[in-house]
């Protein structure tokens, strides 16, 4: 994750459309629960050492020391991969004072207080974190990085302008010393693709499917290779259509514009629309932009507001986006 990327939101509440403590048993979404040792019988003479403080080297060379039990966690957008490994933070990312935060983790993250996308001094300080994990290296750009580090150990996840989720999540992990539970999340991850993957190929062949994101001002579209682009094509292997395609060749960002006359040119079969413009689906699929599109003539179009987890990546989200397409098409094919 970067600035660079589309944070959801972000351009919707700040003006720019695009662009806990401890441990807690986590079970839902193919989470890894964190249990302590057991303690060891009076025959048995072995003794469990408790976790060693560690030196570590991040995306940006630091070499950060690493607490060896942190307890007070801030790592902004980074939160769903610490859920997945049954760790709650001490503050959860939001925008606009606190109103947006990441819907589909709420259940886990209930009662974490919020605090803003661009991270304060001020407000992270007042947390007094033992651990910052940073997003990117555009978060700690300048001097930013030095700030941090006077208020706790800083760990930089990564450098590029989008971060493949499942080395950010192993990353993640390696510094929390839960390595072993994010292999079996990703396993689990996989072993529901899979299945996934073959139902659909039952179900609708080679139909092209697509997601779109609309706001109040664009109809936006993923990247190919990012966010839930990253889950229908490259996971699910669903057909790409060819203006997503053409967008991706050279996008960077997550999700971008499309011109409605691309939009009306979209060869799309299935449709999921993430709806963040204020108006019902019935209301947008009158506008004739949309008449020529085969999903609408045939009624396959799917909605979902912006509480679920489309804009957004990362072991939790991508598993609630495969159970909606599964959900979505699998119902209709046996209507």
């Amino acid at each position: 994750m970067n600035w660079k990327r589309t944070y959801p939101w972000v351009g919707l509440l700040l003006g720019a459309v695009i662009a806990g403590s401890g441990c807690s048993n986590t079970t839902d979404h193919g989470a890894v629960s964190s249990t302590s040792p057991s303690a060891s019988s009076p025959d048995d003479s072995s003794t469990v050492k408790p976790a060693a403080e560690r030196v570590l080297k991040d995306a940006l060379g630091h070499e950060v020391k690493i607490p060896s039990n942190p307890q007070r966690i801030v790592a902004s957008y980074l939160e769903d991969h610490l859920v997945a490994l049954g760790v709650k933070p001490v503050a959860q990312w939001s925008v606009g004072n606190g109103k947006s935060v990441q819907s589909y983790l709420q259940k886990e993250l209930y009662g974490i207080p919020t605090i803003p996308s661009d991270l304060p001094f001020e407000s992270v300080m007042s947390f007094a974190p033992d651990l910052i994990l940073m997003d990117s290296a555009e978060q700690v750009a300048g001097d930013k990085y030095a700030q941090y580090a006077k208020i706790a150990p800083t760990f930089t996840v990564g450098n590029g302008v989008n971060n493949d989720w499942r080395q950010e999540f192993m990353t993640v992990a390696e510094v929390l010393n839960k390595s072993e539970e994010a292999k079996k999340v990703l396993e689990n991850y996989d072993v529901k693709v899979k299945e996934a993957k073959e139902k659909l190929k039952q179900a609708i062949g080679n139909k092209s499917v697509a997601v779109l994101w609309l706001t109040e001002k664009a109809v936006y579209v993923p990247n190919e290779h990012l966010s839930s682009g990253d889950v229908l094509y490259r996971d699910l292997g669903l057909t790409v259509p060819e203006e997503i395609k053409e967008i991706s060749e050279t996008a960077k960002a997550n999700w971008n514009p499309i011109t409605m006359e691309k939009l009306a040119q979209m060869n799309i079969d299935y449709l999921f629309i993430v709806n963040s413009k204020g108006v019902t689906k019935e209301q947008i699929l009158k506008d004739p932009v949309w008449a020529g599109i085969p999903a609408v003539k045939n009624g396959h179009v799917f909605e979902y507001d912006r509480t679920s987890s489309w804009l957004y990546t990362g072991a939790i989200a991508n598993r609630q986006m495969i159970d909606n397409v599964l959900e979505s098409i699998l119902k209709e094919k046996n209507k």
